[in-house]
């Protein structure tokens, strides 16, 4: 990992002062010593816009007096001076319709309730790696590297874009769709395509099929980047020749990785 906990500080936004103490007593134990706390979305959002200083994370609860955990994350992203924070969720919501929106934000870790101190510290790592990038990633010519980016969902458009361009990745492409890509396709090259699964018009299925069938550019790689968690859906991605897949939310550190290796292939 590329940071000590010690770096972090953390905005801990929880109505239960019986749960914000066991979530404080743990950070604590992970060496982590700048802990505010708030019982609702809007003193959070008031707190993070007057300034945390540097290496902040936010960890919500899902059900806030005044709004969702979805809500808190949404209007965090919407906002460009804090679309960039990390944000952890902890929650035992389990329904993939409501945690939809945490997925595709951009969030760095669902934590599920009950949890252990060794899963909010791996929640925190993950927040730390996303905060302090490598200078380098081991592919020659990183900064000459084409890359397009598709997704309906702005918000993982964003997150991506700022992985890819701290890692010295600057001629980015962004599409809404699978359809609106195969336009791009068919007049630009690309090095490297990083697709999301569930989109309108196109899904990031028959988008590698028809990259892979139809396309000039039949050997890019082709990385997704999804929240699909049904496992027939994703047999037909791989058949489709998808080069990787990585779950959302994912760790900076493991779409890097998998940016590396699809790219050595």
């Amino acid at each position: 990992m590329t940071t000590s906990l010690t770096d972090l500080g953390i905005l801990l936004v929880e109505p239960s002062q019986m749960q914000a103490h066991v979530v404080t007593r743990m950070l604590e134990n992970q060496g982590v010593r700048r802990i505010a706390v708030v019982t609702a979305g809007a003193a959070a959002l008031d707190s993070l816009r007057g300034g945390g200083g540097e290496g902040l994370v936010v960890i919500s609860s899902m059900y806030l007096p005044d709004m969702a955990g979805t809500d808190l994350v949404t209007a965090m992203r919407a906002d460009p001076d804090l679309e960039s924070i990390p944000f952890i969720l902890v929650s035992s919501e389990t329904r993939p319709q409501v945690l939809e929106p945490v997925r595709q934000s951009g969030a760095c870790s669902i934590v599920a309730k009950p949890f252990t101190e060794q899963q909010l510290s791996r929640a925190l790592y993950a927040a730390a790696d996303y905060l302090n990038p490598p200078e380098d990633i081991d592919v020659a010519d990183i900064e000459g590297l084409r890359v397009l980016v598709v997704d309906d969902s702005i918000a993982s458009r964003h997150h991506l874009r700022r992985l890819l361009e701290e890692l010295g990745i600057e001629r980015i492409t962004e599409c809404v769709d699978g359809k609106q890509a195969v336009g791009v396709l068919q007049e630009s090259m690309f090095d490297l395509v990083i697709t999301d699964y569930n989109m309108p018009e196109m899904d990031g299925r028959e988008l590698t099929e028809y990259i892979r069938t139809q396309s000039w550019q039949a050997e890019v790689p082709v990385l997704m980047v999804t929240s699909e968690q049904n496992m027939g859906r994703l047999a037909a991605v791989e058949r489709a020749g998808v080069s990787a897949i990585c779950d959302k939310p994912f760790e900076a550190s493991s779409i890097r990785r998998l940016i590396s290796d699809a790219l050595r292939r």
